[in-house]
């Protein structure tokens, strides 16, 4: 291979971002809600779309004044479950961000990858109650295609006209990061030149709220919904539902470049592995995470320097066990771990999407060189000694960030991002 060739093959195998978009209970665009976590504001508040009265759990972090009719451009999405429409909204904001126009690229190597939690749960609840209120010759025709977790995905590519691969990635709160990962693996392989990929999750709704709290996840902090959300805090005690989604703009290096785009950051590293130990708890001292940290620093060319990354966006959900585990398996891959923040206490635990709206923070991270608090905490837990950058946002030299999701069922994700 050539000295050219080998300078070409490594444009097409470098992962670049160009384009962000964001929907979330502090703002419905990445401006609003990067102004709100910069300035150390939570999203949480009480329940305002049913009546959450009777429910242990009367809080969360929902997506407010959210205004379909300008935000959802497609019909599909205008009449689609939120989760749908959430996708929809920033998947534009993405696109118009990186100055990238699809009908001005070849669409048949556009792919889509949009990961989900619940899918279109609002839409199922919906249902059910119409079968048994009204009968089964009432339920919406809409009823299946709008809850399937695919058809966020699918309503994407109908909107934009991307016609390469299109799927869903479903794995718990690592559903959103898996997706940005295996788009970056798909761009690798020669498949597509583009990905929109990222997360949407809609689940603040009755059977959501009550199932979580029925398996003791949630914070029952519901007199002080604005401090409930306290990740590494020695008083947490469960997270906050969030909704909302992120989509992020990949593309290789070569067709950025090509098309005089503005590189925001790369995507160099992605780890994936699995607890295979329990349903809901992680594995002992965080190993699957361990491994799949070490396998994405590894892809960035940072295995045997991990003290060169400037900062972990950590999975953080303000429960007791899963912030006491990432905090030994931080240790255990860093020894000393750099700066490590959670920025689910202002946004609620967005769970299929939290990956990639935090992959949209980690990527501002790179940009403004600043990083983002952990909020509402107060009182330091000596079982996660971390330097949490503790309610106020801290100005740093940033080269390489990494951000983790772990998620129900023991999977891992780990992604690295790093300055272009």
């Amino acid at each position: 291979m050539t000295e050219r060739d080998a300078s070409a093959q490594a444009a097409r195998d470098t992962i670049v971002i160009t384009g962000l978009g964001c929907v979330t209970a502090l703002g419905d665009t990445v401006a609003t809600t990067w102004e709100a976590i910069l300035a150390g504001r939570g999203g949480v508040d009480a329940i305002s779309r049913f009546d959450a009265s009777d429910y242990p759990v009367r809080i969360a972090a929902e997506v407010r004044d959210f205004d379909v009719r300008t935000r959802v451009r497609s019909k599909e999405g205008r009449r689609a479950d939120r989760v749908i429409q959430y996708a929809e909204a920033a998947t534009w904001e993405a696109l118009e961000h990186a100055n990238l126009a699809l009908a001005d690229i070849d669409a048949e190597r556009v792919g889509v990858v949009i990961g989900t939690a619940m899918g279109g749960v609002e839409t199922f609840e919906e249902g059910v109650r119409t079968l048994h209120t009204r009968g089964p010759k009432r339920v919406s025709p809409y009823f299946i295609a709008m809850m399937l977790p695919d058809m966020a995905s699918g309503i994407v590519s109908i909107a934009t006209g991307a016609r390469g691969p299109n799927l869903a990635t479903v794995s718990a709160c690592a559903s959103g990061a898996h997706a940005i990962g295996e788009a970056a693996e798909m761009i690798r392989r020669g498949v597509v030149d583009v990905v929109l990929a990222g997360g949407s999750e809609a689940a603040a709704t009755p059977s959501g709220v009550a199932g979580f709290a029925a398996a003791g996840a949630l914070s029952t902090r519901n007199d002080d919904p604005t401090t409930a959300s306290r990740p590494f805090d020695v008083d947490r005690d469960g997270f906050v539902l969030g909704e909302g989604a992120g989509m992020l703009v990949l593309e290789s290096a070569a067709h950025a470049h090509a098309r005089g785009a503005t590189v925001l950051a790369v995507l160099s590293g992605y780890g994936t592995t699995a607890d295979a130990y329990h349903l809901v708890q992680p594995g002992p001292g965080g190993e699957g995470a361990v491994r799949a940290m070490r396998q994405a620093l590894a892809q960035a060319g940072l295995a045997e320097e991990p003290s060169r990354v400037s900062y972990v966006n950590a999975h953080g959900t303000s429960t007791r066990l899963n912030d006491a585990t990432e905090t030994i398996a931080l240790r255990t891959v860093f020894g000393e771990p750099p700066p490590t923040s959670s920025t689910k206490g202002a946004t609620g635990h967005l769970l299929g999407a939290a990956g990639a709206v935090e992959a949209v923070f980690c990527v501002l991270v790179i940009r403004d060189q600043v990083l983002p608090p952990t909020i509402n905490h107060h009182t330091p837990d000596p079982a996660c000694d971390l330097d949490v950058v503790p309610n106020t946002p801290r100005a740093a030299d940033v080269r390489h960030v990494l951000s983790n999701s772990l998620g129900f069922g023991g999977h891992n994700v780990a992604l690295v991002f790093s300055q272009s």
